[in-house]
């Protein structure tokens, strides 16, 4: 049997901790520890899971000591003993500790905060999972441009897509982080068009022709995208529903069974028992795409918190070079989280009764 691959996670937040419950999930993997700064309940709460605990460096290792969490040595020791490291920390930290992880000799997954050019690689699992086995980093892009490539990608993958305008209607903070402030009665424009995710999107796709628009608005629970699409020929509804449902990690809700709005998805999260109420999958209004002629036109929902835990098991499996085939390794991965492609049965075919 071949050994599992060895992880560590810096920065045990929003992404840090979802990553780490991931990779303990994963029968080829194995959580060597995280390490952090923090001396709080969110390490703390960690520390109660099993979770071991490495300080990132000795200033956070006295502190954290001090605070009574069971530290077991510093993120160099962690290195030592792992294969790779998904760094999760926040924006700018990671890119600073790239050279003790290239020091320390071990692959590196960095998160969409990091731009393109630290580790020259962007990924999305379906979209380049063969350009990253093997490389030494990559970088996992952002909740929205994940999304953008997965749906967007599906149909540039069958031939329908030729070009994409879209509007995101971004959360204003994490929920978690909404007492520290933010916007408030107020919806705040992004400066400039396009908005840095479509671009963002090209490092995955290069040839994709997409152009966003952003704000940020007073709201926690996720993100809201809006997608006026040309295709290259005349089509049909069926035929661009066919492409969403071909393509991994794109999941369909509807307008008929009441999820009407972005706080009724995440409640039904929570209600099917996903870890956090976390939705992977982008969540599309089957009932609300339109095709008029050579015209689309979509909305979807992303669990900004959720959506990139796939992608960086993947991404893991991939830099290690321990899976060659990037269909099997999103298929190992959304089999152990429980991914669906619909989340309710689909009221045009109901189940029936008991005999």
């Amino acid at each position: 049997m071949t050994a599992p691959i060895r992880v560590a996670v810096t920065g045990y937040g929003v992404i840090g901790k979802r990553v780490a419950d991931a990779v303990r999930a994963m029968p080829d993997m194995h959580l060597v520890g995280v390490a952090d700064v923090a001396t709080d309940w969110r390490i703390r709460t960690a520390a109660e899971l099993g979770i071991p605990i490495f300080a990132a460096d000795e200033s956070a290792r006295h502190a954290m000591t001090s605070a009574g969490i069971p530290v077991l040595g510093t993120l160099e020791d962690l290195l030592g003993q792992v294969d790779v490291v998904v760094d999760a920390t926040p924006k700018k930290v990671a890119a600073a500790a790239l050279p003790l992880y290239r020091r320390a000799g071990v692959k590196v997954i960095l998160q969409g905060g990091e731009s393109h050019a630290t580790t020259g690689h962007s990924f999305v699992a379906q979209a380049n999972y063969a350009s990253a086995v093997g490389r030494e980093s990559t970088r996992v892009v952002s909740c929205n441009t994940t999304s953008i490539v997965r749906v967007l990608g599906a149909l540039e993958a069958a031939d329908l897509l030729a070009s994409a305008r879209g509007t995101l209607i971004r959360r204003a903070t994490d929920p978690g982080e909404s007492h520290l402030g933010g916007v408030m009665n107020t919806i705040v424009p992004e400066s400039s068009i396009p908005s840095h995710q479509g671009p963002d999107a090209r490092t995955v796709l290069p040839n994709l022709d997409v152009v966003t628009m952003a704000a940020k608005a007073a709201h926690t629970q996720t993100h809201n995208h809006y997608w006026s699409l040309r295709l290259r020929r005349r089509s049909s509804r069926d035929e661009v529903l066919a492409a969403l449902h071909a393509a991994p990690r794109i999941a369909f809700v509807t307008m008929a069974e009441g999820l009407v709005a972005l706080n009724t998805t995440v409640e039904l999260m929570r209600d099917l028992g996903r870890p956090r109420g976390d939705m992977w999958e982008v969540a599309v209004w089957e009932d609300v795409v339109t095709v008029d002629g050579d015209e689309a036109y979509l909305t979807y929902q992303v669990f900004n918190e959720a959506i990139v835990i796939p992608e960086s098991i993947d991404a893991i499996r991939a830099v290690t070079g321990t899976v060659d085939d990037g269909a099997a390794s999103i298929a190992l991965t959304d089999e152990v989280l429980g991914m669906r492609r619909r989340f309710l049965p689909s009221l045009s075919s109901p189940t029936p009764p008991p005999a």
